[in-house]
């Protein structure tokens, strides 16, 4: 990816509106339904007949959140198109066959502007069904991107018209809710450009950190699950329940193509102990690997503007800027008061923007993955030198980790002070011996419903009661961490550990909290958060 312009604007135009849907498996419940109740963390244990998708909730393309869409304003459509398709990609010395966006790793930079209203067309040229979502925005709910929650599967060979508002600025990108799909070549970055942009930068740098293992020696994501799952999973859950794509197979725990890719021994301090489940064979910088990495050109005294987004399924990333201090401006999109690093730990699905100024020659920007000994390089060139290569690590490296529980955000955004209405529990649970991952332990079925209400102040409190480290996401909203802390939509929640985070109910539909972890999700960590009807 090469360095784009602060000031991007995508052409204007008109698209065809999306077809609003009713979500596979949300079949609407009729005559009796069984007198419903609540358990002890929140959750809503009505279902009608034949167990269906409880009754009095907000649908996804009900009048509630086209009430919201419009309150949202229509500013300037931006058109535009992502066809996602198989094709062969050159990582830097390795070509692989797999799954991308337009024949690139990432795909193209998706640039709009708060205001902007987004019309974009996906089509799929893949083999499988596929979505898109809209990570770290705020949409209407029927252009969230889940399968069987708020929209029905894309099937090879059709497209898809996504269209909303967007109304706040900052690093996001976008990826598929299908699968395992998001461990192959399937993501771009997405950034909203701030109409009143109060930083002042000269260069922008685009970094998207991914752990590789599609089409290396014969492996596939899907391999891989089945492998690390001991042969309980294959394809993953799926969001339309076990029986719509996401099988059940028990026997062998090797995989099924390509040599093992379980990962054992992977341990850190920071995050807890067990640093993950799976041997990526390559980690990336923009698509290119430690062989032959992307250099990104400037002058030495530039003010340059990094955006890190962690595109990986399995991996967090201790990242650093050889001969540089990073002074961290932005976490998961949203402003934070500036605060100074060496290195910042970036889990699964996390976005941090930094300012640096440049010095002269040429640096790594190395990003270790952290626990696993291997890395990802990219090079800051603005003068002579020899090149860094694979092997570099920078003694920053070293130095205090940041991570979002050091930042504070900035008065503009805090969440006012306010006692919160309604509590959800939303427990980590689950073993890799077992490979039973899930929320409160109950394995993600579309039915599932943590009932808020328009207009409350919601708290999460998020307990993780197993080994692992879990990138908690939530769909739709920001969160804020407590004592004035960032506001975030993706949190690194460690063992043993427990967080409560708030966020308002403003934004109607049917909203996914999971793990990013795509292999625990997958395998069932992750559940559903509905507005009631009012």
């Amino acid at each position: 990816m090469r360095t784009h312009s602060r000031r991007a604007v995508l052409g204007a135009g008109i698209a065809a509106a999306g077809s609003g849907l009713l979500p596979a498996g949300a079949t609407r419940a009729s005559g009796c339904v069984r007198t419903g109740t609540r358990d002890k963390n929140g959750m809503d244990r009505t279902h009608g007949p034949g167990g269906d998708v409880p009754p009095g909730y907000v649908s996804p393309d009900g009048p509630e959140v086209a009430e919201a869409e419009r309150r949202r304003g229509a500013g300037p459509v931006r058109s535009m198109s992502l066809t996602a398709t198989e094709t062969q990609l050159d990582l830097g010395g390795h070509t692989v066959r797999t799954w991308a966006y337009g024949d690139r790793l990432p795909g193209r930079v998706i640039r709009v502007t708060a205001g902007d209203r987004l019309a974009l067309t996906l089509a799929n040229h893949l083999p499988q069904s596929t979505t898109l979502h809209w990570h770290g925005l705020a949409v209407r709910n029927d252009m969230d991107g889940v399968p069987g929650v708020t929209q029905r599967s894309l099937a090879p060979g059709t497209s898809f018209d996504y269209h909303f508002s967007i109304t706040e600025p900052g690093t996001h990108w976008v990826h598929p809710h299908s699968g395992t799909q998001l461990d192959r070549g399937l993501y771009a970055p997405l950034i909203v450009d701030d109409p009143r942009e109060p930083l002042s930068y000269d260069k922008e740098w685009i970094v998207m950190i991914d752990d590789w293992v599609d089409g290396v020696e014969g492996s596939d994501p899907d391999s891989v699950l089945y492998e690390v799952s001991g042969g309980r999973f294959h394809h993953g859950m799926s969001h339309d329940g076990p029986e719509a794509g996401g099988s059940r197979r028990k026997g062998t725990t090797s995989a099924s193509n390509g040599p093992s890719r379980m990962l054992m021994g992977a341990r850190s301090r920071l995050l807890g102990g067990d640093a993950g489940d799976v041997d990526h064979p390559f980690h990336l910088v923009n698509g290119r690997s430690t062989k032959d990495p992307e250099v990104f050109r400037a002058r030495p005294g530039d003010r340059i503007r990094i955006r890190f987004i962690n595109a990986g399924s399995d991996t967090a990333y201790r990242v650093s800027l050889g001969g540089h201090r990073m002074t961290v401006t932005h976490t998961d999109g949203w402003p934070v008061e500036h605060t100074e690093t060496d290195v910042l730990l970036i889990g699964m699905a996390e976005r941090y923007d930094v300012l640096v100024t440049a010095g002269d020659g040429a640096f790594p920007l190395t990003a270790l993955a952290e626990g696993k000994g291997r890395s990802a390089l990219a090079v800051l060139r603005t003068g002579g030198g020899e090149a860094p290569d694979g092997s570099t690590r920078p003694r920053e490296l070293r130095g205090r980790v940041l991570t979002a529980q050091r930042l504070r955000a900035t008065d503009s955004v805090r969440l006012a002070p306010r006692d919160p209405d309604r509590t959800l529990v939303m427990t980590a649970t689950g073993s890799m011996g077992r490979w039973n991952w899930a929320i409160n332990q109950r394995p993600y079925t579309p039915s599932q419903r943590y009932p808020v209400e328009a207009g409350e102040r919601v708290r999460i409190r998020f307990r993780n009661h197993t080994k692992m480290w879990h990138p908690m996401h939530l769909h739709g909203h920001t969160f804020a961490l407590p004592d004035d802390g960032p506001r975030k939509d993706t949190l690194a929640l460690l063992p043993g550990r427990s967080v409560n985070v708030d966020f308002d109910a403003d934004n109607p539909g049917l909203w996914m909290i999971h793990c990013h972890n795509v292999y625990h999700s997958e395998s069932g960590m992750m559940t559903v958060v509905g507005y009631r009807k009012k």
